[in-house]
């Protein structure tokens, strides 16, 4: 990434998270999950819509991403991806943690 990609990206990020936080602070959700699931349905569906081939078969900056299930391997590697650097990837009450 560059450092127009990065601050793009850190920008959209944080952006959501304030959001996130917003949603869950005003009392219209029950559980900051059902905020969490709406953002991420949101944010698959818009990764989706920017992922779309531009049509031409022979395209080469859309090969990587030119049927569904090539952007569905795309985006299981970037959940994956995303999710193990989360600083909450790992949490001290996961149940695979020891305890003496």
């Amino acid at each position: 990434m560059n450092d127009t990609t990065d601050q793009t990206y850190n920008n959209a990020a944080q952006h959501l998270i304030e959001l996130a936080n917003r949603l869950a602070d005003d009392g219209q959700a029950d559980e900051t999950g059902d905020v969490a699931d709406g953002l991420l349905a949101g944010a698959i569906h818009f990764w989706l819509y920017s992922r779309q081939p531009c049509g031409d078969p022979l395209c080469e900056d859309c090969a990587p991403f030119a049927d569904a299930e090539s952007r569905l391997a795309m985006l299981h590697e970037l959940i994956d991806e995303l999710a193990r650097d989360s600083d909450y990837f790992h949490s001290t009450t996961d149940s695979t943690v020891g305890h003496a």
